[in-house]
């Protein structure tokens, strides 16, 4: 169990890190609707990886290794693959960060979220948490790990609560914050979004980098 809650700690710190739906959390909370619309987009985001990461649990486990104590190739391979495909993605990020102290461009969608509805809001958090590539490549490693490690069904469910936990905080933290202390959190909020939309790219390809050097170890390992 021990072993497990290490290897998907730092794939949901993958997921927990990505500034894209900070930011967006963030404008939410800036918007005229911001405690409906948040909420609904925080609920859609924790909906998102559970989801996911159940989902691909239970494919994992249907993989033909259950002996804990013999060689994983196939999910070894799986988790190769994955490695390799966060590196592309961190040489992606790279290559698109900004130069200068220009503000990069936001996608178009933000434009939107001063209008946005809750039932929106938990659409678009469900979307960016389910469906973004980087966050379902950290999902598909997270399952491969629980699925295959021969949990019982109660230290699977923890597994999967602690990493949807972690995976949730930094759009959770900011979201309760300001329904907490709203008139306080505005200043905050603003320079954290303003400092996020500038060092996207960076901060998104380093930690590309780690999770897939990572990744490739781990496939290494399961030979």
């Amino acid at each position: 169990m021990a072993s497990v809650i290490g290897e998907i700690l730092p794939l949901a710190l993958g997921i927990a890190i990505s500034p894209v739906p900070i930011i967006a959390a963030i404008l939410m909370l800036l918007s005229p609707k911001a405690r409906t619309t948040s909420v609904g987009f925080l609920l859609g985001w924790v909906l998102g990886v559970v989801i996911a990461v159940i989902a691909f649990t239970l494919l994992s486990s249907l993989l033909p290794e259950s002996d804990d104590d013999a060689s994983k190739p196939i999910a070894g391979v799986i988790k190769i693959v994955l490695g390799l495909l966060l590196l592309l993605l961190a040489l992606k990020q790279w290559r698109s960060r900004p130069t200068g102290d220009g503000e990069p461009p936001l996608p178009k969608w933000m434009s939107a979220i001063d209008s946005m509805t809750p039932v929106r809001g938990l659409l678009l958090g469900f979307a960016l948490s389910a469906l973004n590539p980087k966050n379902l490549l950290m999902s598909v490693g997270a399952g491969v790990t629980i699925g295959g490690a021969t949990l019982g069904a109660g230290d699977t469910t923890v597994a999967i609560i602690i990493f949807t936990v972690i995976a949730a905080c930094t759009v959770a933290v900011p979201v309760i914050g300001y329904l907490v202390a709203s008139s306080r959190m505005a200043g905050p909020l603003e320079k954290l979004r303003a400092w996020l939309v500038h060092n996207n790219s960076t901060v998104m390809a380093v930690l590309l980098l780690v999770m897939g050097v990572v990744m490739v170890g781990k496939g290494i390992s399961s030979f």
